[in-house]
């Protein structure tokens, strides 16, 4: 008897119709009555829907999964695009992953206060900046200048620690904000913390704050 025609045209069964099959088996070779020329055709049967019906092909994922396509986001691959330029007019905080940097927005974990340019100020407190940068810094390269809605914004790169530094100001009155941060971030493998401090980025402001005269304060200044 042969069931090719039957396993050819037949849908795939459940692993409920499986049980059922293979108990059917288990039962017909224990009738004596049952004919020996039949249960190799029974055999290769319960075989066939044992294999069509397995759940195995459930567990192997699909190729076309997106998740398994996405690159993995670190610490490392997220200091590799450092955004600069003002956000939503006010100078930015401080990455999280970048420990060397300190910003004066208030969300930044190394935070600095504003400077006060000092009343009647005659002078151009942008041109004034910028020489004060140019004097203080090494290989300074002042990138922009531009009058925004928020104020005049410059944006500067000096020589850091371990590459370029970049150093934003946002004067509006007779307030000054502004973000120093180290745009290359140096980690050492298996950890996943970032080498570095604000303490570079603080004694560079310093300088420049010197150099111009005009008011920073602190917290030390408020004890």
């Amino acid at each position: 008897m042969c069931l090719c025609g039957l396993l050819s045209s037949s849908p795939p069964l459940s692993t409920h119709s499986t049980i059922k099959a293979s108990f059917h088996l288990t039962e017909t070779s224990q009738n004596p009555n049952t004919p020996s020329f039949l249960l190799p055709n029974l055999l290769s049967f319960a075989l066939t829907v044992s294999l069509a019906s397995s759940p195995l092909s459930l567990a192997i994922p699909s190729l076309n999964s997106q998740s398994s396509l996405l690159p993995p986001t670190t610490p490392f691959s997220q200091s590799k695009s450092l955004q600069v330029g003002l956000e939503n007019g006010k100078i930015r905080p401080c990455p999280s992953i970048n420990p060397g940097c300190v910003s004066t927005n208030p969300k930044s974990s190394s935070f600095a206060f504003p400077l006060r340019i000092p009343e009647n100020y005659s002078e151009n407190a942008i041109q004034k900046l910028q020489e004060a940068i140019l004097r203080t810094q090494r290989n300074a390269k002042i990138q922009v200048v531009e009058d925004t809605p928020d104020g005049q914004y410059l944006r500067a790169e000096v020589d850091g620690g371990f590459g370029k530094d970049v150093m934003e100001f946002l004067v509006k009155g007779d307030v000054v904000a502004y973000r120093a941060m180290a745009t290359k971030v140096t980690y050492v493998y298996p950890f996943t913390t970032a080498l570095g401090d604000s303490k570079g980025q603080e004694e560079r402001m310093k300088k420049i704050i010197e150099q111009l005269g005009w008011y920073a304060p602190s917290f030390d200044s408020m004890d």
